[in-house]
């Protein structure tokens, strides 16, 4: 009875047939290594959901060693191969199956380097409150990395409550998140939990992202119907607000369904994200297509379909300056980015797989 137990609690982190799927097409291992979930992680360990139960882990000698970037390492959500250590309720960690989606951003400062926000997530839920925190712009970039994730991006507009005309504040994010679904919740109030439901299936992952002070962790409570996150909160003179999370980690709520709470970002810097701004910015994209001259650059070019969608009233100047904004960024991006793969390399000589920056979904065998 109490292997069925320990099985049937595994397979409540998200254990599916698909896993099963990636599992089988690993290389054999010498070593008696079983999936686990990561549920947290912390400065220099992490709590796995193993088929016997939760254990702190870390990365073999030999995974450190081969990791080029901070995103090579495990993240909460990531199904890992771990080996238990014998007598202990510890494991270590020796590779990494392929990531289903992944969202990314670039580590502060001037480092060219990445951090991995949550893995393996169906729905990534993108809040931002009603109050003066209020920022469309802000939401793009996090659309941006959204759509690059892999993950099915949902807005919602949380502390409705405090908003006298919620519904307009909505309109302006539709127009700024095409195809997005967007829904105006307040916990405080118990208002639109029915419109998540959806969402909430037992098995599926949601990570919750936004800047500090949106509700995030009360919003996890309201889910799970019991406080199991603190909350505190905001500054009274510009709305802005506390950080309360300090870590990132997997919940599993009653319904089934498991939910990633995130720190709070001032700011999310995007890394490696083309598609994802292509998508975020569809609507300018297609635009681009009705206009004269195929490299237009949408400044002062004849025949710019894009400018006269602004003259039309059809399309924000604002939502354009961005754009041309955030690509430029990206570019920046990934010239640093190939420049230091290359130097990399170069003193690397013959030994490609210590410095090759590997895709997002690679599989990570270090056995």
């Amino acid at each position: 009875m109490k292997n069925i137990e320990i099985k049937q609690q595994h397979l409540a982190y998200g254990w599916n047939p698909e896993w099963e799927n990636k599992l089988a097409q690993l290389p054999a291992s010498s070593r008696s290594l079983s999936p686990a979930r990561v549920i947290a992680q912390h400065s220099h360990s992490y709590q796995i959901m193993t088929p016997e139960g939760e254990h702190t882990a870390t990365v073999t000698g030999k995974y450190e060693f081969n990791a080029v970037l901070k995103s090579d390492f495990p993240a909460v959500g990531d199904w890992v191969m771990a080996e238990k250590l014998a007598g202990e309720t510890r494991s270590v960690i020796h590779s990494l199956l392929p990531r289903q989606s992944v969202m990314i951003r670039k580590v502060a400062g001037g480092a060219v380097d990445d951090q991995v926000i949550g893995a393996n997530m169906d729905y990534l839920f993108i809040t931002n409150a009603l109050n003066q925190d209020f920022n469309v712009r802000k939401m793009e970039r996090y659309l941006i990395a959204a759509w690059e994730s892999g993950a099915a991006p949902v807005i919602l507009l949380t502390k409705a409550d405090l908003c006298e005309e919620p519904e307009a504040f909505a309109a302006l994010m539709e127009s700024a998140a095409p195809g997005v679904p967007i829904h105006l919740i307040s916990a405080i109030q118990n208002q639109g939990k029915e419109q998540l439901l959806p969402y909430l299936q037992a098995g599926k992952t949601i990570a919750v992202t936004g800047s500090s002070g949106v509700g995030k962790s009360t919003l996890l409570n309201w889910l799970a119907g019991d406080n199991i996150m603190e909350t505190q909160g905001i500054r009274e003179n510009d709305a802005r607000g506390r950080h309360t999370t300090t870590h990132r980690e997997l919940f599993l709520l009653p319904s089934g369904a498991l939910v990633m709470d995130t720190p709070g970002m001032r700011e999310l810097q995007l890394w490696d994200s083309h598609d994802g701004l292509e998508q975020t910015f569809s609507d300018i994209e297609e635009l681009s297509a009705g206009c004269r001259y195929r490299d237009c650059r949408h400044e002062s070019d004849p025949g710019c379909a894009v400018l006269q969608a602004i003259e039309d009233g059809t399309l924000e100047a604002k939502r354009l300056q961005n754009y041309k904004k955030t690509a430029k960024e990206l570019s920046h991006i990934a010239r640093k980015e190939n420049s230091l793969a290359k130097k990399a390399k170069k003193a690397a000589g013959s030994s490609p797989r210590k410095n090759d920056h590997k895709t997002k979904t690679d599989a990570w065998d270090y056995d």
